[in-house]
């Protein structure tokens, strides 16, 4: 992240709003849970986020009109354009990476990452 913090700086927003936007950018409009889940959030973390990328008019939360007790958050038009701008400048980032260590190296520690949390998880 050392890497990315200048950049996200320079676009005034946090780590974990960086995760909430590119998240949403991936899909239309997601429930809060889900969207903690995926970008790795704790719920009340994810309130407090929400709220802020709200005030500034990149995303918005509304109710699911079949459940009202669930919200559902989707990236406003700002919001896309703001990934539009910053999402190459990480990419550039994420070469830069790549180019130091090597893409099979990267996917390695990524796939094993994968299996480690898939073994860790609570069973259902």
């Amino acid at each position: 992240m050392r890497r990315f913090r200048p950049m996200l700086l320079d676009h005034e927003v946090t780590e974990q709003q960086w995760r909430v936007l590119r998240v949403l950018s991936e899909f239309d409009g997601m429930d809060a849970g889900d969207l903690a889940e995926h970008a790795c959030i704790l719920a009340p973390s994810l309130s407090r986020i929400s709220k802020a990328l709200e005030a500034r008019g990149l995303i918005l939360v509304s109710r699911d009109p079949v459940d009202g007790r669930r919200s559902i958050i989707r990236l406003t038009q700002q919001g896309f354009d703001f990934i539009r701008v910053v999402a190459p400048i990480s990419g550039q980032i994420y070469a830069e990476l790549e180019g130091k260590v090597g893409r099979e190296r990267i996917e390695t520690l990524l796939d094993e990452l994968d299996a480690l949390i898939l073994e860790l998880a609570p069973e259902k």
